[in-house]
């Protein structure tokens, strides 16, 4: 796939992921970390997906813009992603900071990459790829660099077909038989609008799409700049990409979309969040972490195998260095660390697992159940954050319950029982 003019440039592309905002949608996953930091299949965080993505392009060469909540997702970097001293690649953390020319914090995605732009432009980059923290696909970045360089665009768009009511949740993009887009229009709900904004028959037929099927160009946020252009869009007070640069840019610029046709979810709400995961325990899921292809690199944590004892587990992933112990456990996810007790019975749950070993008790306080979740449990429909102490007997479901609740120990969002991080549920409680 790699031409010279191809490896150039992907020697020459930085690329920038962005941290995520306050993440008030994933809420309480958000409470204590950002978006991006959050946990995703047992052992991995979001924000390894789009530096996997990298790595595997041969862009390693990557700057993380970081604001809120940030801490956590520091130390994640930190211990991931380390290269030797021999080499100028690197995954580096750029975090808002106050400065003689701005006081602000970032108040968009241009925004941000706007006040880091002077780190951006000291080597001799030629191209900028900018990307999201917080979504789930599987994208050779070098194809993007291909089609972007044979059409001489100034920006190149990645989009995804969707049908019409999947677009009225997106940015659409029109474009012509080319792939040149010419006009953009930010979550369309007049079908009037809508059908001048359907993918040409040509385009159609090109990507191989059901030609008697319509369909929509929508936007994955993630652009390709060449360097003068970029540049020049920055220069304004302009905050967010997909609001305001982009459709000026689509006026004055080559702007061209990249048709991407694989598996992508954006993982911006807590349902997203539940689906996305236990998607991943289908026989054949939409999104493979075990193809050796596409391997999803993140903090080796050198834990030991987990143990089962006469456990009946169906569907389900079990991440390193759990213990279950004659439990029954059906389409979840099992983060590391996790400990479940004897007659519990786990369904449909995402459990995030611990942040360390606690069988001896040394770090329970007095009258605390022990860290994980306790004997003769009743789980269905939830998120289990990390650290998260469950007693003997406790019954959680959203089954008769609002769509969105908010307690002292636990929430209900989009219909799902959400138990944050560090909870405390004490024995025998129903939720």
């Amino acid at each position: 796939m790699d031409s010279p003019n191809v490896t150039h440039a992907t020697k020459h592309t930085l690329s920038i992921i962005m941290g995520g905002g306050a993440g008030t949608r994933l809420f309480p996953l958000t409470k204590d970390r950002s978006k991006p930091a959050v946990p995703l299949a047992g052992k991995y965080r979001l924000v390894d997906i789009p530096i996997s993505n990298c790595l595997h392009s041969g862009l390693a060469k990557i700057y993380l813009l970081t604001q809120y909540n940030s801490a956590s997702l520091h130390r994640h970097i930190n211990s991931a992603y380390k290269f030797d001293g021999f080499s100028d690649d690197f995954v580096e953390i750029l975090a808002a900071q106050q400065t003689p020319t701005g006081a602000q914090w970032y108040q968009g995605t241009a925004d941000a990459v706007r006040q880091n732009l002077r780190y951006f432009l000291r080597r001799e980059y030629e191209y900028f790829l900018i990307l999201s923290g917080d979504q789930l696909y599987n994208l050779d970045f070098r194809r993007v660099i291909k089609e972007h360089l044979e059409a001489g665009a100034d920006l190149t768009i990645a989009t995804l077909p969707v049908n019409r009511d999947d677009a009225r949740g997106f940015g659409i993009m029109q474009t012509d038989a080319s792939g040149t887009i010419n006009r953009f229009e930010e979550k369309p709900s007049d079908d009037d609008v809508l059908d001048k904004l359907r993918m040409p028959p040509a385009m159609l037929k090109k990507y191989d799409l059901p030609e008697k099927e319509e369909a929509f160009q929508a936007s994955m946020g993630i652009y390709l700049f060449n360097r003068e252009v970029l540049e020049k869009v920055l220069d304004n007070e302009l905050n967010d990409f997909g609001k305001h640069i982009i459709p000026d840019c689509i006026k004055e610029h080559h702007v061209h979309s990249y048709v991407f046709k694989g598996y992508w979810e954006d993982i911006g709400t807590i349902r997203a969040f539940y689906k996305a995961n236990l998607d991943l325990c289908s026989v054949v899921p939409p999104y493979d972490f075990f193809d050796p292809r596409g391997q999803v690199y993140t903090n080796p944590r050198f834990l030991p195998g987990s143990k089962v004892n006469e456990a009946t587990i169906k569907q389900t992933i079990v991440s390193d260095g759990s213990i279950i112990s004659g439990a029954y456990i059906e389409n979840c996810i099992v983060g590391v660390r996790s400990i479940i007790a004897e007659g519990s019975r786990v369904t449909n749950t995402v459990i995030m697992g611990a942040d360390y070993f606690d069988l001896s008790g040394d770090h329970t306080a007095p009258g605390e159940p022990p860290l994980g979740i306790g004997k003769n449990c009743t789980i269905d429909q939830a998120i289990i954050d990390k650290n998260a102490r469950i007693g003997e007997g406790c019954v959680i479901s959203p089954e008769g319950k609002p769509e969105n609740f908010d307690s002292e120990s636990y929430f209900i969002r989009d219909g799902i029982v959400v138990v944050p991080k560090n909870a405390v549920i004490p024995d025998g409680t129903n939720i």
